[in-house]
């Protein structure tokens, strides 16, 4: 992606944290009709897979992005997976510089994180159930009474499981982009944060904490 110096994010524990608060990733992928690209929900391991860590989930038995070749070998293939953070309009009325000199345009904030690795597919019941309990026990968690793959049939959890098959991605590259006015000046970045949090809405609020922060940080 377009990376301009000042919008690098290169810090592992920041961008590994973006990733397991923003697990939806868009996985992008070349198929025989060209770029597809699927929805899927990832858990994230830094310590497995490629140089980056690794990407684990799943997907519909029907859905031919597992399939690598005509004859379904399980070969690695490249890929890219897209973590979307927090993203807000900016209005150039947000900017003290507005009144002073009117050199001012619309923008969008945003915080994004690319990992590029290789996919392979790991056909096994077993692997499917690992996979499924895993994400299960990470995103019921908060819940008052978290429900568990044992809380349903057994029969029904067997035949769900094989109509999935688990992918696993190694991690080659995790890179960063924080678009949150550091490009600006301190009296501009304050402006946006004050717009924002007048804006009221969870995404406005999470963007004018990352604005704050990255001031403090810079």
């Amino acid at each position: 992606m377009y990376q301009p110096a000042h919008f690098v994010e290169s810090r592992p524990d920041v961008l590994h944290a973006l990733v397991r608060q923003h697990p939806l990733g868009l996985l992008i992928t070349q198929g025989p009709d060209g770029l597809e690209a699927n929805t899927l929900p990832f858990l994230f391991d830094p310590a497995a897979g490629g140089a980056c860590g690794q990407l684990v989930g799943h997907v519909a038995r029907a859905n031919p992005l597992w399939i690598t070749s005509p004859g379904g070998a399980e070969v690695e293939r490249e890929v890219l997976v897209v973590f979307q953070g927090p993203q807000a309009y900016i209005s150039p009325n947000w900017y003290p510089s507005k009144a002073e000199t009117g050199k001012v345009v619309p923008t969008w904030n945003y915080v994004v994180v690319q990992a590029r690795g290789r996919l392979r597919a790991v056909d096994n019941p077993a692997a499917a159930r690992a996979i499924v309990t895993r994400l299960t026990q990470t995103h019921e968690a908060n819940q008052p009474r978290p429900w568990s793959v044992e809380d349903a049939p057994a029969d029904y959890v067997d035949a769900m499981l094989k109509a999935i098959v688990c992918i696993e991605i190694a991690v080659d590259k995790l890179e960063g982009k924080w678009k949150t006015s550091q490009n600006h000046p301190a009296a501009n970045r304050a402006g946006v944060v004050a717009g924002l949090r007048a804006a009221g809405g969870d995404a406005a609020q999470a963007m004018a904490q990352l604005v704050d922060n990255r001031a403090v940080d810079n």
